[in-house]
């Protein structure tokens, strides 16, 4: 990327994303216990360490997947404007975010693997210590790369949507900011 600080500000956004990421993850699969008892009961066994458990996997996983979704939405933006002659308009700049989002959640898809699993790990056990090596091994070693990829369609499906919708509504607001600033003196 060639913005400045953006990999800090995945960092600082996953400080925020991943403990509601663990209490969420944590509630889908003991959906008899409520989300303040979930998390309640993370903070007594593990402290605070527990709800930033997959922290690391989870910035090595943005930090791909952002290398990838935003340098191709640019560039199929630049590849329909070019073939149309003229600048996308914004609910075409939705399509390519789409196409992006899918794009970059199915490449990504074995980094989100090892999030969860060590997300949803044991304390204490290997898993649980956060490397995402030993966790991509150990979903390969048993379930090969079928677990690798396991929930990608949904994966997809759910970032194309907000890829369509956030970076078409990115586009709008910054086409109409631009037309703002050309009409003010």
């Amino acid at each position: 990327m060639d913005r400045p600080g953006f990999t800090a500000s995945l960092v600082v956004a996953c400080l925020i994303r991943v403990p509601s990421e663990v209490v969420k993850q944590r509630a889908q699969v003991s959906a008899s216990s409520g989300t303040f008892h979930i998390f309640s009961n993370i903070l007594c066994q593990e402290g605070i360490q527990g709800l930033y458990r997959g922290y690391k996997s989870t910035v090595l996983r943005e930090i791909p997947f952002s290398l990838v979704q935003f340098p191709l939405w640019e560039s199929l933006k630049a590849l329909w404007s070019w073939r149309q002659d003229r600048v996308v308009d914004s609910w075409q700049a939705a399509v390519c975010g789409a196409f992006a989002g899918g794009f970059a959640a199915a490449v990504t898809t074995p980094l989100d693997v090892a999030k969860t699993r060590i997300m949803l790990a044991k304390a204490g056990s290997s898993t649980a210590s956060g490397n995402i090596l030993s966790a991509l091994h150990a979903v390969w070693r048993t379930q090969g790369l079928s677990g690798l990829f396991a929930g990608v369609f949904p994966r997809m499906a759910a970032i194309s949507l907000g890829g369509f919708i956030f970076l078409g509504v990115y586009d709008q607001t910054r086409s109409f900011l631009l037309e703002l600033g050309r009409e003010s003196p």
